[in-house]
């Protein structure tokens, strides 16, 4: 899904507003740090074991006093490389001449021995003469490990009255810090959202505004040495769309421009006119996801329900009734992690079992299955989480200082 950039005031103190939230509870984020109060420690441990007797079903209680590893920053978005590496940024503000404070993240990459290192300093990070202001939304890896796509909101101050604009760029850099400049051109491609290489390692496809305001997308693509390529999917538009796992194909949500067609599940080879419609749906809320082996899709209809199929067998389908969260899959493919809450909002991570996928017969209604959440590390809130390539651990970002803590992944 495309996230919607904060808006900007425009005054000379000019600054875009941050994407993150107060965390209502807290006092429980102390259990992530040294403190020397022991009746807070008594009351912090009743906590915890207050929301664990609530959930007698969750995964053994997990010290949450020693990570595996932490990154004490305010970080706006991470990635696991496919080695395991992550790279973050992290929130920064600069002034100039003109105004106070603009806001230019820098780019860190921390090796799996907890070694960082900065690929790219905000403050230096420019384009132009215009004053502008970017927050990093998402980051994305090449399959070989080398190559980091950037995804950028930014707001251009257009004149001295403060008067802005928004956009979505992104930014090519490789593992070193280096800007790699797309056909010996620019390192940034303009008007590119939810960006992704293909197995090639040289190809990157994204989406492109179609019709304002992020209503629907048109794809597109681009290889690092010649430029810009042409599609076969040109004049389409799409509401969401996601890479198949080493696969030149992508899953993805078309709906017509006027958007008074239904929704379409469709799978898409990028340069051939190779495509299946796999379902008509009777509505899209967000959240496209593909497991990790592009066996299965798995989308939300509406603001309860997740509806999964098959990609090779569409009419092999399931239905579970579990709230609009972000989903992310475990290796296996057997359950996936839940945060009950929208992109850059906090909530808890939860596991859901998979049920098996049926075969249902054309207007046949489909089942709905219950089943039972499984809270993870004692039920408390966060940001943003992600498993790590290997499956063995689980990355997080608590709210309020929005740190990055790495677990050992619950079962």
């Amino acid at each position: 899904m495309i996230s919607q950039p904060a808006p900007a005031k425009s005054s000379k103190s000019f600054r875009l507003a941050r994407v993150g939230e107060r965390f209502s509870a807290s006092h429980l984020l102390k259990l992530f740090y040294p403190f020397h109060s022991s009746p807070r420690t008594v009351c912090l441990l009743l906590s915890v074991l207050c929301v664990n007797s609530l959930f007698p079903s969750a995964s053994p209680a997990q010290n949450l006093d020693k990570p595996l590893q932490s990154i004490d920053d305010d970080i706006t978005a991470f990635a696991y490389a496919p080695d395991g590496r992550i790279v973050y940024s992290a929130y920064r503000k600069i002034k100039t001449k003109v105004f106070d404070a603009l806001e230019h993240d820098d780019i860190w990459l921390q090796d799996a021995n907890g070694k960082r290192r900065r690929l790219l300093e905000g403050q230096k990070y420019t384009r132009g003469t215009q004053p502008f202001s970017y927050l990093i939304d998402s980051f994305r890896w090449s399959p070989n490990g080398h190559f980091i796509l950037a995804e950028l909101l930014v707001t251009t101050v257009l004149d001295e009255s403060g008067k802005t604009e928004d956009s979505f760029q992104t930014l090519v850099l490789d593992d070193s810090g280096h800007e790699i400049h797309i056909n010996k051109g620019d390192s940034v491609i303009p008007d590119a959202a939810n960006p992704f290489f293909l197995p090639d390692n040289a190809t990157i496809a994204f989406l492109s505004e179609a019709v304002k305001p992020r209503q629907l997308f048109s794809l597109k693509s681009t290889r690092i040495d010649i430029g810009s390529l042409k599609s076969p999917n040109d004049g389409r538009t799409f509401r969401d769309v996601v890479p198949i796992p080493g696969t030149i194909s992508i899953a993805a949500i078309e709906q017509d421009r006027s958007m008074n067609g239904p929704n379409r599940l469709q799978r898409l080879d990028l340069f051939t006119d190779n495509d299946k419609e796999l379902a008509t749906l009777d509505a899209y809320e967000g959240g496209l996801s593909v497991s990790p082996s592009g066996k299965n899709v798995a989308y939300f209809i509406d603001k309860e329900i997740l509806e999964m199929r098959n990609l090779a067998a569409p009419n092999l389908v399931a239905r579970l009734r579990i709230g609009l969260g972000v989903v992310r899959w475990s290796p296996d493919e057997s359950r996936i992690l839940l945060k009950r809450a929208l992109e850059k909002k906090s909530g808890d991570i939860v596991w859901i079992d998979l049920p098996p996928l049926a075969p249902i017969p054309a207007n046949h209604e489909i089942p709905v299955a219950q089943p039972t959440p499984i809270p993870i590390l004692h039920g408390l809130t966060f940001r943003d989480f992600a498993i790590s390539p290997d499956g063995r651990s689980l990355a997080v970002i608590i709210p309020g200082k929005r740190n990055l803590l790495v677990f050992p992944l619950p079962h």
